[in-house]
């Protein structure tokens, strides 16, 4: 799990009071909190190297100030082809995010080369300048196996990009809800090899010794590299946690519909453990491949916790509901235990909820504890249902009107 955080220097630079666009702007505040809802593994500060080396960090660092690559446009226009439409590898509230390679001699030659993610800014969006900054902010200082690495990024003029390493398998919403004959179900065991790859990256952002808030939990935020590790991506509404004299954060509500907590979309108290609701509702949607909201399925099944808590608690009702794709190769005990843990994630009070450490031991646990799948009696006769239709609060948009304004940033430099 390991160390992810460490205290802010005393003496910041000072905030730029540039502003991106009149409706943009950038805090000059700054909070020194720590969190009071979760006990910290480690009190010990370490360093890394920039984000951008190849040197690996098990355990999970964090640098003081983000130390990342500067691109210049020029550079990313040249690996991603001019931005061309068939190195688009998807699309969100942010922009397009391409295929690129750094290496151009080789890319003309035949299409090799050091490959990368590049997110590109639409210029369009309103919370596009914010959530760069945490993206760089965050993801530029942290270094953890399991946290997907920013390489570096681009600030030119009104042009903002990010740089990643590039995820081979892509996003687990695309394995679960994806269509077509490219798409192959994911056996038992690799679902539970990405889960506890997840829950390592959640731990370790919740236990650090400055404790932060992800926010944005769900399945199209969880990609994958070619051996289906599984990596934390997009921090552009993660939080510092709350200080130690609270057990929560109040802020603007915004995520994503279906996995948002229910005290967060109620309240805007945003808490530590509103993650571990998220958490809850994606080990629903991978026992049984269904999106979190889809106002397809008929009446009553449109959120998908809703429809299946009922079916959580028994094991021959969750046989009625798990993803028919398996073929009914799974160990029934184990999709049990996480059915039950799924439960316990999605307790309707923040203070039930387990803790990300406790959910990774636990799924650990039943890790170790793995039966080989048998081949089933009887095929599964499970509904068919429409995976379509994820809805968002906006990609980002607030809910309720609220100012978010425990979030500062320090501006990174600008492309030379």
């Amino acid at each position: 799990m390991g160390i992810c955080w460490a205290s802010p220097s005393n003496n910041p630079s000072p905030v730029s009071t540039r502003q991106f666009s009149s409706k943009v702007g950038i805090s000059q505040t700054t909070n020194n909190t720590t969190s009071s809802d979760e006990t910290n593994i480690s009190g010990n500060s370490q360093f890394s190297a920039a984000s951008g080396s190849d040197e690996i960090y098990p355990n999970g660092q964090i640098l003081p100030t983000p130390n990342l690559r500067i691109f210049s446009f020029a550079e990313l226009k040249n690996a991603t082809r001019n931005f061309r439409t068939d190195t688009v590898l998807g699309e969100g509230g942010f922009g397009k995010v391409y295929k690129g390679w750094l290496d151009e001699k080789v890319t003309s030659k035949n299409g090799s080369g050091s490959v990368v993610a590049v997110k590109k800014l639409n210029s369009e969006s309103m919370q596009g300048f914010q959530e760069w900054q945490s993206e760089v902010n965050f993801l530029g200082r942290l270094s953890h196996p399991n946290l997907v690495k920013l390489l570096g990024y681009c600030w030119e003029d009104k042009e903002l990009l990010l740089v990643y390493e590039f995820m081979q398998k892509g996003s687990l919403e695309n394995h679960l809800f994806g269509r077509g004959s490219a798409v192959q179900p994911l056996p038992w065991d690799i679902r539970l090899k990405i889960l506890i790859g997840a829950a390592q990256g959640l731990a370790c952002l919740h236990t650090s010794d400055k404790q932060v808030i992800y926010r944005d939990f769900k399945a199209s935020n969880i990609l994958l590299d070619g051996s289906y590790n599984a990596k934390i991506s997009d921090f552009g509404l993660a939080k510092l946690g709350p200080s130690a004299s609270q057990s929560h954060v109040t802020t603007r509500v915004m995520g994503t519909s279906g996995y948002a907590a229910p005290e967060y979309v109620a309240t805007g108290h945003l808490y530590v453990k509103s993650d571990v609701y998220g958490f809850g509702v994606v080990l629903v949607e991978m026992l049984t491949s269904l999106r979190a909201v889809d106002q397809n399925r008929p009446s009553g099944q449109h959120n998908l916790v809703d429809w299946v808590k009922p079916y959580l608690t028994d094991r021959r009702k969750l046989k009625n509901i798990m993803d028919s794709r398996l073929e009914g190769k799974y160990p029934s005990k184990a999709a049990l235990q996480i059915a039950q843990l799924a439960l316990n994630c999605l307790g309707i009070e923040p203070k039930t909820r387990p803790s990300m450490k406790e959910v990774l031991q636990t799924l650990e646990r039943i890790d170790a504890g793995n039966e080989k799948p048998k081949e089933p009696r009887i095929n599964s006769t499970r509904h068919t249902a429409n995976r379509r239709g994820q809805q968002r609060l906006h990609h980002r948009p607030p809910l309720h009107p609220w100012q978010d304004g425990n979030q500062s940033y320090q501006l990174p430099p600008r492309s030379s």
